[in-house]
């Protein structure tokens, strides 16, 4: 992923609601979001590529998303997929503290990463650049290719529009709309991350349109206070039109409340 925005706990009927966006070269294949054979119980988009995921939620109630760390200077050229972080995460169902102490001690073998997961109880955050991982109290959350709420231009624009989407709920219109914000920053705004200043213009907008690269799929996950998922994802083409939405919802298990 390359845009998650969190707001958790910050709705009196809808405990979590994600929205997020995976950005990615348009030539690596990837599945639409499914249940998974292979780890029951979890309902996943794939990368056909590696095999890992990039967001998740099982049928107890956990989840997790990714988004890597944008720093050419620091890839290690044979680290292991970061999309597997996810699985794990979900696949270990753990109180959120000890998957942060897992994750400081394994964390340096992978290229850098943002991993941002939970259950019905907490919600964490960890860091791989700065080692560091902590638990989230209610609010409104973004993360790109950088640290949690750094103020880049789409961070900070995404998360006003999603404070003022959550009182839409549970109309979606307005999640979608802002996962679809086409604007690119002004130069004096961009970050420098280390891609050339073309490539900082593209990456500045939530939604990124490209012949090679740009958004593949938006995503948006509501939980409601009674334990009711909505899950919905939308596949974009190289133009960035519709090519495809699934839509899943489910009860969630009574173990995700214990």
């Amino acid at each position: 992923m390359c845009l998650i925005l969190i707001a958790w706990r910050a709705h009196p009927h809808y405990p979590l609601v994600l929205a997020a966006n995976r950005d990615e070269f348009h030539a690596r294949p990837a599945a639409s979001a499914a249940w998974w054979d292979r780890q029951p119980g979890m309902l996943a988009g794939r990368d056909l590529s590696a095999g890992g995921t990039w967001l998740g939620i099982t049928a107890d109630g956990r989840f997790a998303a990714l988004t890597n760390y944008r720093d050419p200077s620091r890839t290690l050229v044979d680290a292991p997929s970061r999309g597997a972080l996810v699985p794990a995460t979900l696949a270990a169902a753990i109180p959120a503290a000890e998957r942060l102490r897992q994750l400081q001690q394994t964390a340096g073998a992978y290229n850098g990463f943002n991993l941002i997961f939970g259950d019905r109880e907490q919600l964490a955050v960890f860091e791989s650049v700065s080692g560091k991982g902590h638990l989230l109290g209610p609010g409104v959350y973004g993360l790109s290719n950088h640290l949690l709420d750094t103020p880049w231009p789409k961070v900070r624009n995404a998360k006003s529009a999603l404070a003022a989407a959550l009182a839409r709920l549970p109309a979606e219109e307005a999640l979608l709309q802002l996962l679809r914000d086409g604007r690119q920053a002004d130069d004096e705004q961009l970050p420098r991350t280390g891609v050339s200043l073309e490539w900082e213009r593209l990456l500045s907008s939530a939604f990124i349109r490209a012949p090679d690269y740009g958004t593949r799929c938006s995503t948006i996950v509501l939980l409601d206070a009674g334990g009711r998922v909505r899950f919905v994802e939308w596949n974009w083409d190289r133009s960035g039109e519709p090519s495809g939405r699934v839509e899943y919802g489910f009860q969630i298990t009574a173990a995700a409340a214990s």
